[in-house]
């Protein structure tokens, strides 16, 4: 089923794309060409920034996919406020929970000692915010390495498995704060490969170069937060993740 958060498909493409697209793929092949033409300025731009910010990754966002969405920069709290929002088993933050799950990463993330020790817990607490319709994952990536760059670190991307690092994730999201995906990246933990390295070094990132994916897994809407069954599954994720989650 297509992703169709705006109810709107029909008259105005996947997610309203300025291209007018009905083909979810034609979009992402729109995606990644962006990303590939916008990296570089927003690396510019997180690099000019002495503290990121979730407006920094609001910003990030805007920067990549502007182009593309009408919407880009604004987070699930002003686009679709009222709509759960799943991919296979993991159900993302209430839209007005994605700003202090991603928060609370950064705050992570910019200490350099525990941005060494738990680079998994930082990408953790950004991907269960999930604060967009669409381009999570290059936004989040693009920050995130970034982070891992000040800290004097870096994650060879390329050499994971998409399949076993989603596996891990997904028990990240699970009970945050465990240590499932900090474990699996130490393999991949390298020393930063510099600034003039990095572009390339995130383009390399399986499921951001652009490849078809054949096992990928689109967002899908699980539905309102007016329904019950919502209300229900999103309260027993909240249980399960308060039993594990760190933060304050």
């Amino acid at each position: 089923m297509t992703f169709d958060p705006f109810n709107d498909f029909a008259t105005h493409g996947y997610l309203r794309n300025t291209a007018g697209l009905h083909d979810p793929a034609a979009v992402r092949q729109l995606e990644h060409n962006a990303f590939l033409d916008k990296l570089g300025d927003a690396l510019a731009y997180l690099s000019g920034r002495k503290t990121i910010t979730y407006d920094d990754v609001l910003r990030t966002h805007g920067i990549l996919f502007g182009d593309i969405y009408p919407w880009a920069g604004q987070d699930r709290a002003h686009t679709t406020p009222d709509i759960a929002v799943t991919k296979g088993p993991v159900l993302f933050a209430h839209p007005n929970d994605a700003r202090g799950a991603v928060a609370w990463g950064l705050q992570l993330g910019q200490d350099k000692a525990t941005m060494r020790a738990k680079p998994g817990e930082v990408m953790g607490y950004f991907a269960y915010g999930h604060p967009f319709l669409d381009g999570n994952g290059r936004t989040i990536m693009t920050v995130h390495a970034v982070l891992a760059q000040r800290a004097g670190i870096s994650i060879d991307w390329s050499a994971t498995s998409k399949t076993d690092y989603l596996t891990a994730l997904t028990r990240e999201l699970d009970e945050p704060g465990r240590g499932h995906l900090d474990t699996y990246l130490k393999p991949f933990l390298k020393r930063s490969v510099g600034n003039k390295r990095l572009f390339a070094h995130i383009n390399k990132t399986p499921g951001l170069d652009g490849k078809p994916q054949p096992a990928a897994r689109d967002n899908a809407v699980l539905g309102r937060f007016s329904e019950p069954a919502v209300r229900d599954r999103y309260t027993v994720q909240q249980q399960r993740r308060k039993s594990s989650d760190p933060q304050p």
